[in-house]
């Protein structure tokens, strides 16, 4: 029995679910007898998705991690072959769209070994971009019966002329991890293909999979927003989820971030040692490089035995790893997001997050790959960068306990989107206005798209619209005989070569002298650097040889190096955590606690009500701090740094025109800081005005440089439009040159038809994503709903220090931040009296 545990981690192998009755169907006792000869038996929402399926609905099933999602469809859609042979052709069956590449190859696997096991002759194949060419010339020719693809390739597919004859025999498209895709721009590209797809089979079944979410209606409703039959398929199984603190041996009561994580290290090797297989999540790609190399240095033995996961590591090697992690062959991976969906790597038996927990979703789906089979517990510990990190895991836990999830928000009328969708259907069949109009319409988001709206980007891809019919490049489009086609072959080749809705910094490729691909740097990280520096990349020192044209050319070195930063590494925390962390806050002083978090940081918190205040989860504390150096302002709503960022420039704003004054700026998830070397004019009169949540947006807009930021917003529009292209010929261009052409279009409009779609949307994705108006706006109404605490505190308190030594992170170097670390702390003692 435990060997069938190990090979089918979906199945239910404990006993038979009384009360589920299988349809005497050939399709039915087909699949009950593969089950059989393995003692195994259904989970009831894998039995109930297969009736649901045969009667022709579409649905979301919603299951926890590790309870075989996969194979409720699956399975259902060869049951319903069975069932109704007579109606099925030879081509493409099913399409199982996926978030991730390592995923499909994943989920394949586990599709062929059924398919083979059930005795039938289907095929299955995988299609992104790690796939041969080869491979997908065969396909073209030829269509397996099932095909595994991300979005990007799903559009690829229609990009192709006579695409239609691929989809001629497709009975169902599947959606998997629609939690990961919903909420995103590659959510809105599902959107709109699924939505051309069913307009031209209008019989197709669209079946999501997601783990749990916040707002699951709303998530079906964006997947299959069509008439018929609908349903979803809830699991009334749950998983059972270990949470567990490491703390470190003392606890500072000044705490700072990012060195305490190297103090346990020790630690995190035990760990590792005692278990069998493990991953170990950090938040960012340089945190996990770092990290990688903390663990060789506090156990030398583990070269050969752990290795290192994110996206800038050469495909190959990836898979390589993705490979022996699975085997067992692996004792532990340091990974980011990079592995964080559905992956079944069956030996991991723990997982160990580096620092801030970020959100109850993501801790969710990380804690959920280890022990990933049925009624195995997943085993999750979280290690924390600094001590004020500890409050996290207590308010995780609380939100696994009452079940609270975030909400994933759909994106509306994402018009760059719909740009290069429309391009990518007049590179393959064409389209006519009027029917696309409709297909348009029927998404969630387009559905209020108006006419006028959608005549504006017809114009455009057609002329280039008002402001830019004179430049022929614009004019991509044409109109034969009612039909919108692209005819260039040019056009349809650059087209090809840069759709997709994920815009990073330029990637250069990094290099061995003489040797194989390790990875990619992002430019803005590598043109700092010189010939002979050295950095770390998947685990290896590197040294700059040369740089020439898009590829670095390195050779392995020692000593000393730098670890390569990322722009956009930076998760934000979610409303719900940040929800929790103010409740345990406001618990924190309870002797009666039983919460191992809250006792351990007791002292902390001891000090902090000592010399000022903790607040209580309808207060908000603002501290002001008069030192040697000059004023400071600390201000603590726990909304996150993205918010916080916000807040400090409106506050910083409001207090000017009390009177003039300067500030620089610090933040972190907690909080933000505001220093001045003169006075900062904050009473208790003038606070309530100050925090006030009237003219907030009207404030906010002139606090900062909304076009400025709003033209940075423009560049990625720019790119995933098509109006700037990232890959010319094989050759991505360098971010400077992206920002220029991008800018200068951005100006051009402005100047000459300020409300064009996509300035417009470049301003609202401003305020919408950069500015979270509203979250924002629902954090000012929760401070005019609470009592603003304002205390002098004599020094650094322990939620000031933090964000005191963010503030000096700018302009010192480590090992001068440390030294002036020290002193700062020394100094706080002496004046706080602390002994």
């Amino acid at each position: 029995m435990d060997k069938i545990v190990r090979q089918n981690p979906f199945i239910n192998t404990e006993k038979p679910i009384s009360g589920v009755l299988f349809t005497e169907t050939e399709g039915y006792r087909i699949i009950q007898n593969w089950m059989a000869e393995k003692g195994l038996q259904p989970f009831k929402f894998q039995a109930d998705t297969w009736e649901k399926f045969d009667k022709n609905y579409s649905g979301m099933v919603v299951a926890p991690t590790g309870f075989g999602k996969t194979y409720s469809v699956f399975l259902a859609q060869i049951i319903h072959f069975f069932n109704h042979f007579e109606d099925y052709g030879k081509g493409l069956k099913l399409i199982w769209i996926t978030p991730l590449r390592s995923l499909a190859k994943d989920i394949a696997k586990a599709m062929e070994e059924a398919i083979a096991e059930i005795g039938l002759d289907w095929t299955v194949g995988i299609r992104n971009g790690d796939t041969d060419i080869k491979i997908r010339q065969q396909q073209t020719r030829k269509m397996p019966d099932i095909l595994l693809l991300t979005p990007e390739s799903m559009h690829l597919l229609l990009a192709q002329k006579n695409n239609s004859a691929f989809f001629k025999d497709l009975k169902c498209i599947a959606v998997d991890e629609w939690h990961e895709l919903l909420g995103t721009k590659r959510g809105v590209m599902v959107e709109l293909a699924l939505s051309y797809l069913k307009m031209q089979r209008p019989q197709i079944k669209i079946w999501g999979i997601t783990a749990t979410i916040g707002n699951l209606q709303q998530a079906i409703e964006v997947l299959i927003p069509y008439s018929g039959k609908k349903t979803k398929v809830v699991s009334k199984e749950k998983k059972k989820t270990e949470i567990i603190p490491v703390f470190p041996d003392e606890i500072e009561v000044l705490p700072w971030a990012g060195h305490m994580g190297a103090k346990l290290a020790e630690k995190v090797v035990r760990i590792i040692l005692n278990s069998k297989s493990t991953i170990v999540f950090t938040n960012t790609r340089s945190q996990s490089e770092m990290w990688y190399q903390l663990l060789l240095e506090a156990h030398p033995d583990f070269a050969g035995q752990i290795a290192i996961h994110h996206s800038s590591i050469d495909s190959h090697l990836r898979i390589w790893i993705e490979e022996n992690l699975s085997s067992g062959k692996l004792k532990a991976v340091v990974s980011t997001s990079s592995l964080d969906l559905g992956v079944d790597f069956k030996p991991v038996d723990t997982v160990i997050q580096i620092g801030s927990l970020k959100g109850v979703a993501r801790f969710l789906q990380r804690a959920g790959r280890s022990g990933h089979s049925p009624f195995e517990t997943s085993k999750i510990y979280c290690v924390p960068t600094h001590t004020l990190e500890l409050i996290e895991v207590s308010a995780i836990k609380e939100a696994v306990k009452r079940q609270v999830v975030e909400p994933r928000e759909p994106m509306v009328l994402c018009f760059d989107v719909l740009v290069q969708f429309l391009v990518t259907i007049a590179v393959g069949e064409g389209f006519k206005a009027e029917k696309m109009f409709k297909i348009i319409k029927r998404t969630f988001s387009f559905s209020e798209m108006t006419e006028q709206e959608y005549r504006e980007i017809l114009e455009f891809l057609t002329v280039g619209g008002g402001a830019l019919k004179n430049y022929d490049e614009f004019h991509k489009v044409v109109i034969d005989k009612g039909i919108y086609k692209v005819t260039s072959r040019k056009i349809a080749m650059l087209h090809r070569m840069n759709m997709g809705v994920i815009v990073s910094d330029a990637m250069l490729k990094v290099k061995l002298m003489g040797g194989s691909y390790v990875g990619m740097v992002e430019e803005y990280f590598i043109t700092k650097l010189k010939k002979d520096d050295k950095f770390i990349l998947a685990g290896r020192t590197m040294e700059v040889v040369m740089m020439k044209e898009m590829t670095v050319y390195t050779r392995l070195a020692k000593g000393r190096a730098i670890v390569p930063s990322y722009l956009g590494g930076r998760l934000p925390l979610s409303s719900s955590l940040s929800h929790f962390m103010r409740e345990k806050l406001s618990e924190s002083l309870n002797p009666s606690s039983k919460e191992k978090e809250l006792n351990f940081m007791l002292p902390l918190w001891q000090e902090q009500e000592l010399y000022s205040h903790i607040p209580k989860s309808d207060e908000l504390l603002v501290e002001l701090i008069k030192n040697r150096e000059g004023y400071h302002l600390f201000i603590y709503p726990f909304e996150g740094r993205l918010v916080h960022e916000v807040m400090a420039a409106l506050v910083a704003f409001r207090i000017s025109k009390i009177q003039p004054i300067t500030f620089s700026m610090a933040m972190n998830d907690y909080g933000f800081q505001l220093f001045s070397d003169q006075p900062i004019p904050v009473t208790d009169e003038n606070i309530r005005t100050i925090f006030s949540k009237e003219n907030l947006m009207a404030d906010v807009a002139a606090s900062i440089n909304a076009t400025e930021m709003a033209k940075r917003k423009f560049r990625d529009i720019a790119i995933i439009s098509g109006m700037v292209l990232q890959n010319l010929y094989g050759k991505q261009r360098n971010n400077k040159s992206l920002q220029a052409s991008s800018g200068l279009i951005f100006s051009v409009l402005e100047e000459h038809n300020p409300h064009h779609f996509l300035i417009r949307q470049a301003y609202t994705e401003v305020f919408n994503q950069q500015l979270e108006e509203v979250r924002l706006t629902e954090a000012f109404r929760r401070i005019h709903n609470s009592k603003i605490v304002l205390e002098h505190a004599k020094s650094f308190t322990p939620l000031s220090f933090p964000l005191k030594v963010d503030g000096m992170r700018q302009t010192l170097s480590s090992e001068d931040l440390t030294a002036r670390i020290l002193k700062l702390q020394a100094e706080a003692k002496r004046r706080n009296n602390i002994k």
